[in-house]
């Protein structure tokens, strides 16, 4: 686990070659094809060396969540224990962990209704009011979730609207039993927060070199995809698509896209530090790929 930009995916590659594992991915947007750039999906060659499970399966259109995610690493992981390996998860997306270790919690479905009240208030009002809303009612919730995450503020809101309690209660009651394996959490995550920051820049000047406008063209020309589907609401996709709607200049995307990729890591670094158990390694110590090495292979011999 890590936030972006910390070396997950080398790091689980080389463990891969040296011990009896297989990759199950854990990141909402790698599932999606054609998303591959602003994503930094692995490329073939590394593909190759290390396959990654739950990668590339879905069309933008789709929409996908936790409990689909859960239900589908479950079967995948039971597959590679079935083969005599070990599942070794690789993600970013810290809510899909916690479905995964610690089951879901049973909330109430959409209510059209509600959903087209909250619709109209966001476009209205914007993500920032509705945000200090659901603080008012759930500051955990509002801790957890950026002011700039209208999906999952307007369903916070929701579900405390359906139930009167708030969501961070419900969905620490568990309806799921957690899933029947072992976890050993494992963080990668530079110590020096000013070089993620450095990372994540240099990563999306990467990213833009590769074409990752030309992505975004090419999907938003699709037709069929907006900016409301979950897909394009990854972080990058959003400002992309913004400015090749006309709202703004190309530099002025650029940096809010890697404003909010720094912003997204620092969630995943709450998350992470709201986790028990996990074990920190420093991305950016010279040792950490060897240290790496001799935990798992500690854990795998007991």
């Amino acid at each position: 686990m890590g936030p972006t930009a910390s070396g997950k995916t080398d790091a689980a590659a080389e463990l891969v070659a040296r011990f009896p594992l297989e990759i199950v991915s854990v990141d909402s947007a790698l599932v999606y094809r054609g998303m591959d750039v602003g994503t930094a999906k692995p490329g073939p060659e590394l593909l190759a060396r290390a396959p990654h499970r739950l990668i590339d399966f879905l069309d933008p259109l789709e929409p996908y969540s936790a409990a689909r995610f859960r239900a589908d690493a479950l079967r995948e992981m039971a597959d590679i224990v079935r083969a005599g390996r070990t599942p070794l998860l690789c993600g970013g997306t810290m809510m899909y962990f916690k479905a995964l270790t610690d089951g879901l919690s049973d909330l109430p479905s959409s209510d059209p209704a509600v959903r087209a009240e909250l619709d109209l208030r966001m476009a209205r009002e914007g993500s920032a009011a509705l945000h200090a809303e659901l603080a008012a009612v759930d500051p955990e919730a509002a801790a957890r979730i950026h002011r700039n995450d209208p999906q999952r503020i307007q369903r916070a809101l929701e579900v405390f609207r359906a139930t009167g309690q708030p969501i961070s209660v419900l969905q620490d009651r568990a309806a799921q039993p957690p899933a029947p394996y072992r976890f050993a959490k494992l963080a990668l995550a530079p110590a020096d927060r000013e070089k993620l920051r450095a990372r994540i820049g240099e990563r999306f000047s990467r990213m833009m070199a590769q074409g990752f406008l030309d992505e975004v063209r090419a999907l938003k020309a699709r037709g069929d995809l907006t900016p409301d589907h979950n897909s394009m609401r990854a972080v990058g996709y959003r400002q992309l698509w913004a400015h090749l709607a006309g709202e703004g200049t190309l530099d002025e995307a650029v940096a809010l896209a890697i404003n909010a990729t720094r912003q997204f890591s620092k969630r995943q670094l709450t998350w992470l530090r709201g986790m028990e158990g996990v074990e920190w390694f420093d991305a950016d110590a010279p040792d950490v790929r060897e240290r790496l090495a001799a935990r798992v292979g500690a854990l795998l011999a007991g």
